[in-house]
């Protein structure tokens, strides 16, 4: 499977891993040529993040494992996109 972006949502306590090194792990795996890592909720053990993660065929199993290795913790795939193409939600109107 082609991964094109993924979106996660992480947890991690609030003294480590720190932004840095949970980015430079995601960075050393193959095919990731780019990441955001945005702070969604904080309070006074944990940290949320949101972290969008795009590339050219990245293999999600190693991204995923890259950051658990950090000591932070995967809680789901909010988003994924596949293929040849980066396909954009489009937003339906109700």
């Amino acid at each position: 499977m082609k991964v094109k972006r993924m979106v996660l949502d992480v947890d991690k306590t609030a003294e480590a891993p720190t932004l840095f090194e949970i980015a430079e792990a995601i960075q050393k795996v193959p095919g990731v040529e780019g990441a955001n890592l945005t702070v969604n909720d904080i309070d006074m053990e944990t940290i949320g993040l949101i972290i969008t993660i795009e590339g050219d065929g990245f293999d999600h199993k190693k991204v995923m494992a890259s950051i658990e290795e950090t000591g932070a913790v995967v809680h789901s795939v909010d988003e994924l996109v596949v293929g040849e193409k980066l396909v954009n939600l489009v937003e339906r109107k109700r």
